[in-house]
């Protein structure tokens, strides 16, 4: 369990990252300019897309939480683990309902202002970037220490000839 804990932690702000750039920075602008989208089939399709990706954040927000306790992570690493949190759970519960709602208008044929919450949205999700890539270098610098503190690599000589040797 002590190494699977120790994988997780790294492993799953690496995978919560690539959705973040997958979907909120790929995906979300791109779908509006593929030839045939209108603005609702968009809607609708951001609105489905946005649902799974935080239901799958949730997720592993969860999974990482639960990968924090054994063996005990650092402070820093609780202290961004509370950050992703709270910028998590602002997203889905603050920022969510007020674009449903701003979708739902649109959808209905109502001609609605811009909207300040989708540049709220956007300042989430980047502050979940940067607060998962500091993580992630975090915990490799304490899965790797020695690279972390600037460690020189093995003599290729002397590799290679304990390489001759087992051969």
């Amino acid at each position: 369990m002590h190494r699977t804990s120790l994988a997780l932690r790294f492993v799953v702000p690496a995978v919560w990252l690539g959705l973040i750039i997958g979907i909120s920075f790929l995906e979300a602008p791109l779908k509006f300019q593929a030839p045939g989208i209108t603005i609702e089939l968009g809607l609708g399709i951001g609105r489905l897309v946005f649902f799974a990706m935080n239901i799958t954040a949730l997720v592993l927000a969860v999974l990482l939480t639960v990968a924090m306790i054994r063996p005990r992570a650092s402070k820093l690493q609780w202290r961004l683990l509370l950050a992703l949190w709270v910028v998590l759970l602002t997203e889905v519960l603050l920022i969510r309902p007020p674009l449903n709602a701003r979708t739902d208008a649109l959808l209905a044929g109502q001609d609605t202002a811009g909207s300040l919450w989708h540049y709220l949205y956007i300042a989430a999700d980047g502050t979940l970037f940067v607060l998962l890539i500091i993580f992630v270098v975090v915990t490799a610098r304490k899965l790797f220490p020695a690279a972390a503190h600037g460690a020189q690599p093995a003599d290729p000589v002397a590799v290679e000839a304990v390489d001759a040797r087992i051969v």
